[in-house]
């Protein structure tokens, strides 16, 4: 058997409820929730209970989804699954971080709070949109993107599927300008620009931040969004870097099936990883974990 990769949710699979039954059946999943009510209390209550609206909030979003892909990794390590390796998409990327042990809970939880607050406050002060193209291949997505101002491909999702950011008033003429070459482009339901130059102020912010925070070695390899590989150097420097550039996911799956990886769990909210994974190599064996259900049928 190959090696077992865990890959944590991203935001906007986030949705009322999310989180509820994992807590109320396992002492480690509860355990996150409880760490999360203890540095921003209220958390566990907005993923039970939170409006869809609410939840939509980035403030809100990034940490609540935090902690209900980190509740739903540790259900799966408790059921005795140990993998060799881990990713997690934008956001997700940071609870991979604290599952590595590279940070504790508490400190990934704050961090990714910061985050949320600075990718906010970045989206109203640098407006943008962003668009997820499908039928095309990247190299031609990127040619397009080149002609039109501040417009960057930001999620390298699938073979299928290019996500695309850009400012408010190039929506209508990109969308036809992919639609006279074939493809199809759909405006996401997000409040910013994410992964694009529009968040280097997110991004500074959160360097700044982080020189108060101590990181220490992984303990499983963790791919990186930014390079597609595992962490090694500046640790500080990725995690600034992820929100100001593109997430390499295609490449990261690739990159795990060259290194052995041939089962794959998402954990958290959704799945979108999982389908994408699907379409980058369909050789993997994918499988999400986000309730009770989920968990009681794993099976590696």
């Amino acid at each position: 058997m190959g090696k077992i990769a865990l890959v944590f949710s991203g935001q906007g699979a986030q949705y009322p409820g999310m989180g509820k039954e994992l807590c109320e059946n396992s002492a480690a999943a509860k355990a996150v929730f409880d760490m999360a009510d203890g540095v921003r209390p209220g958390t566990s209550k907005q993923c039970f209970e939170g409006t869809a609206e609410e939840l939509s909030v980035t403030v809100n979003t990034q940490p609540c989804v935090f902690a209900v892909d980190l509740a739903a990794a540790r259900a799966v390590l408790k059921k005795g699954i140990k993998p060799d390796c881990a990713a997690g998409f934008s956001l997700g990327e940071i609870a991979a971080v604290a599952f590595s042990g590279m940070l504790s809970d508490e400190e990934a939880f704050k961090l990714v709070c910061k985050r949320g607050e600075l990718m906010d406050k970045a989206a109203k002060e640098n407006p943008g949109a962003m668009l997820a193209v499908m039928k095309l291949p990247a190299g031609k997505i990127e040619e397009i993107c080149s002609k039109f101002e501040s417009t960057y491909p930001v999620n390298y999702n699938s073979p299928a599927q290019t996500v695309v950011a850009t400012k408010e008033e190039n929506v209508d003429a990109l969308i036809d300008a992919f639609s006279d070459v074939k493809g199809r482009a759909k405006r996401l339901a997000v409040s910013g620009a994410f992964h694009s130059p529009f968040m280097a102020d997110a991004a500074d912010g959160l360097y700044e931040y982080m020189q108060g925070v101590s990181f220490g070695e992984p303990e499983l390899p963790v791919y990186s969004n930014y390079t597609a590989q595992p962490y090694e150097g500046d640790f500080k420097q990725l995690i600034k870097a992820q929100v100001e550039n593109p997430v390499r996911w295609q490449t990261i799956v690739e990159n795990m099936a060259a290194d052995g990886v041939d089962t794959i769990i998402e954990v958290g909210v959704g799945k979108t990883l999982t389908g994408l994974i699907k379409r980058i190599n369909s050789d993997i064996k994918a499988v999400k974990v986000e309730n009770l259900s989920d968990l009681e049928s794993l099976e590696v």
